[in-house]
């Protein structure tokens, strides 16, 4: 244990939980495929002891696999930073400007979010790592983003070179066949046969590296798009004034955030909606448009249905759907109730008195 904690950080023994989940399964399995198939085809193809070529295609592909799995167990492991519970700010005019959490009994910092605890500059909930991604282990996760696609594209290049190679010799046209004789003697006897398993393995392998170098180089350009307007996932309503952006995203000495470190600047993070549309809580309704029922969030977060003349409290959102807390009465909040999720955003309009609470605070502030 003392090794893996040199290596991976963990807050304490139950974060191993976190592998138990289909989604770092998943994660490890096409990591462990593609990194295992492709040392073993490295052999094969470029023998890492004959040449500095080979050697140094080799060492790269370990490389990548360490640093890959260095970034993401921490990502999962260090966890995003939480708001310690029933937290308030120093200074109680800061209160106004700070939404408040019933279930940690304690105050939100500006860019802070609720999943299962108040997480600090909450960018999302990844089920990749099980885990949520915020001011903690941001940055490895950003930097995992970039080295999947990069060992996925090195490893792809080494099945497809590893195929050519090995079926070259093998392959005979006809005027209309093509035969594969994967028994035919090669001129030079790789280290490691290549029969017809390890040809389908590599095949196999060849999908699962494109298909992540695709899939995650995606969700990498759209973290790294976001970076210098400071428009996460969940933290897309909301504008942080800060000119070290990048430094504080790319934290790499991992520090815990002081009381009074939280509160960085005054803003609202709630805004009020009212209910102008019905809606049924239907996960892609297609009564709501075409663009609603396809641009439905990818999340296992509830939709909440809605009536005519409700008022939503929305925290995020996107150009479809809207997030937030539906405003229950005062039994309802007695009794601890609470109704939040996704909805589609046509089914709401701003409140106008809520617009002018917002200038009358923002002209107090600029004052």
């Amino acid at each position: 244990m003392k090794f893996l904690s040199g290596f991976v950080t963990f807050e304490n023994l139950h974060e191993v939980r976190r592998l138990c989940h289909w989604g770092p399964i998943i994660a490890l399995s096409v990591i462990a495929i593609c990194s295992t198939m492709a040392i073993l085809d490295s052999i094969i193809w470029y023998w890492p002891l004959d040449t500095t070529g080979g050697s140094i295609n080799f060492l790269m592909l370990i490389n990548w696999t360490v640093l890959i799995l260095y970034n993401y167990f921490n990502a999962m492991f260090v966890g995003p930073g939480y708001i310690p519970i029933g937290w308030k700010p120093e200074n109680q005019v800061d209160m106004q400007y700070l939404q408040y959490c019933r279930v940690c009994q304690g105050y939100k910092a500006p860019r802070s979010h609720h999943c299962r605890k108040c997480v600090m500059k909450m960018d999302h909930h990844c089920p990749w790592i099980n885990n949520c991604c915020g001011h903690m282990n941001h940055a490895y996760f950003t930097s995992f983003l970039l080295l999947a696609p990069l060992g996925c594209s090195h490893a792809a290049i080494i099945f497809i070179m590893t195929m050519y190679t090995q079926l070259y010799e093998r392959i005979s046209f006809g005027w209309s066949t093509v035969k594969i004789d994967m028994s035919a003697v090669r001129q030079f006897q790789p280290l490691m046969p290549f029969s017809v398993p390890a040809f389908a393995a590599t095949l196999f392998a060849l999908g699962l590296a494109l298909g992540t170098t695709i899939a995650v180089g995606m969700l990498f350009f759209i973290q790294v798009g976001s970076f210098p307007r400071f428009a996460f996932g969940i933290s897309s309503l909301h504008k942080l004034f800060c000119d070290a952006k990048f430094k504080q995203i790319f934290n790499w000495r991992i520090q815990t955030l002081k009381h009074n470190n939280l509160i960085c600047v005054g803003l609202d993070q709630q805004v009020q909606y009212q209910v102008v549309e019905d809606y049924n809580g239907a996960c892609c309704p297609l009564s709501k448009g075409i663009q609603t029922f396809f641009r439905t969030p990818c999340t296992e977060e509830p939709r909440i249905p809605l009536n005519k003349g409700d008022i939503i409290l929305a925290t995020r959102g996107t150009k479809w759907w809207m997030y937030g807390d539906k405003v229950l009465s005062e039994e309802e909040m007695k009794a601890g109730d609470r109704v939040r999720g996704w909805f589609p955003r046509r089914c709401v309009e701003k409140c106008h008195y809520d617009t002018a609470a917002n200038d009358s605070t923002s002209n107090k502030k600029v004052n």
